[in-house]
This record gives C-alpha cells, sequence and structure tokens, in this order.
C-alpha cells in the first residue's frame, strides 16, 4: 500500500533532497510506549544515518503528528505507520492528517504483514522460552490490539498464517479489543484441542495495557512487544522505500494536488 497527498510543487525540506521519514505512532499514556518508541528511532537512524527521521503522534503523546508534519515545512515526507494493520487509523486518519498538512506526504503500508515482523515475533518468543522443535502439543495465540476493520483483522489472520508456517504450529490470532476471539478465548479454544503449551505472541510495537492484558492471559509464556528489535527498524525502512518506489511508478505529478488512495492487497503488503 502507498497512498499520496500533494500539495504545490515546492522543495523537500531534507537532506539532500531526500523525503524524510515521518515514523507515525499511536501515543499510549503508559511512559515505556513513548521511550521504545525513541529507541526504535534511534535504530532506524543507525542503519540510515543520512535520513531526516522524525516521529509524530496519532493521539496521546507529543510530538503529535501535525506539529511534526508543520515542523517539516512545504518538505517532502513519507509517513510510515508504527501500526501492525490496516486499520482505522491508517486507512483514514493519518492521511486526513498529512492531507492537511502544508508538507508533500505520502503514507506507507502498516508493518504488518510482512516476514520481517514474523523474524521479530519469532524472535520474542524465543526469548520468552519458545523451543528450537516444538511439539504436538505447542500452539500460539498471537495477541494483536484488534479493530472493527475486516482489512485489519485480515492482515492479523494473514500474520498469524506466516507464523504459523515459520513455527510448524497452529497459531491463533486473538484481539485485545473491538474483535473476537479475545486472547482468553483463543487460548481456551487450543486448550480445549489438546494443546497444553499454549503461548502469546505479542503482536504490539510497544508496552501498554494491552500488551499487560495479553500477557496475563498466557497459561504458559508471552512474549514481550516487538520494540526495539532490529527486525522492526529495517522493516519501518523498508516501508519507506516501497513507498517511494510505488509512488515513482503511479502516483499523480507532484504538483497536482491529490487525494490518499486506498489500501492496497494483502499481497502488496507483504512485499
Amino acid at each position: 500500500m502507498t497512498a499520496m497527498t500533494a500539495t504545490s510543487n515546492r522543495t523537500t525540506a531534507s537532506t539532500g533532497g531526500t523525503p524524510a521519514l515521518v515514523v507515525v505512532a499511536h501515543g499510549s499514556r503508559d511512559p515505556r510506549a513513548l521511550s521504545t518508541v525513541r529507541a526504535l528511532l534511534d535504530r532506524v537512524r543507525a542503519l540510515r544515518p543520512a535520513l531526516p527521521v522524525h516521529l509524530g503522534h496519532i493521539e496521546l503523546n507529543e510530538p503529535l503528528l501535525p506539529d511534526t508534519l508543520t515542523a517539516l515545512g512545504d518538505g517532502e515526507a513519507v509517513l510510515v505507520p508504527l501500526l501492525l494493520t490496516r486499520g482505522h487509523h491508517v486507512r483514514r486518519d493519518i492521511p486526513d492528517l498529512a492531507a492537511a498538512s502544508p508538507a508533500r506526504t505520502r503514507v506507507a503500508a502498516p508493518l504488518g504483514p510482512h516476514p520481517l515482523l514474523v523474524d521479530a515475533l519469532h524472535a520474542r518468543l524465543t526469548e520468552a522460552g519458545w523451543p528450537a522443535h516444538p511439539g504436538p502439543d505447542h500452539a500460539v495465540v498471537l495477541a494483536s490490539a484488534g479493530s472493527r476493520a475486516p482489512a485489519s483483522r485480515t492482515d492479523t489472520s494473514r500474520t498469524a498464517a506466516l507464523l504459523a508456517a515459520r513455527l510448524g504450529v497452529p497459531v491463533v490470532p486473538a484481539y485485545a479489543s473491538a474483535a473476537t476471539p479475545t486472547v482468553p478465548e483463543a487460548v481456551r479454544a487450543l486448550t480445549a484441542r489438546g494443546h497444553r503449551r499454549v503461548a502469546v505472541a505479542s503482536c504490539f510495537t510497544a508496552p501498554g495495557r494491552f500488551a499487560t492484558q495479553s500477557a496475563a492471559a498466557a497459561p504458559w509464556i508471552a512474549s514481550a512487544p516487538l520494540g526495539t528489535h532490529p527486525s522492526m527498524a529495517r522493516l519501518l525502512l523498508h516501508r519507506y522505500e516501497r513507498a517511494l518506489a510505488i509512488d515513482d511508478k503511479s502516483n499523480p505529478p507532484k504538483g497536482a494536488r491529490g487525494t490518499a488512495r486506498p489500501a492496497t492487497t494483502n499481497a502488496a503488503l507483504a512485499r
């Protein structure tokens, strides 16, 4: 997926004409979330020292996204959601905020589904005690925030399928809010099917209420949120580069005023 919002044909306010990377986080009342996101952006900067990297929040934390975009002036930027599915924030809120800014912006795909996301999920499970050779009694609940948007649930299911293929065990998507099954319901369903070792994989970008509640429902082990895992930094850069590549092929000229395009197919998100 890439969406574009263009204003007028202005100069890029970033190093060497390179569009800035704006990581768009949701925001949280948990102070660990902000510190985690900032540390993740430091990893991104370490990978691409010449790339201007900025942070903007949808709500609850500063800097808010409109303030970040205002500070960029009429420069060019790619907004990469630090979100894992095509929920309402990705499909509506972020493109709307981008369209209202003076900057020339593209909105990249969310982070999932993608093999790099599965790399991070697998690594966090391994850190929590997941065995190298799981048996037939092992299974995983993929705990996600949840959304009423069908596309969001589709993305979570696709991530669960990719993780199941990686681990060789059943992986059931479950949700902390807004969708079913809940994490406890998914745990009970797997236990009823004879799985005695049910792990909860935290499909959350940072610590917070949903991650804590989901981990508490684990009957065996629960992985930590994805946080600053190196694959997350690489995935943010991948979404940035892919948004630029797709835009070069298919978006209208930068001098034209456009509106954000809807998300593409799941196949495109997985690339």
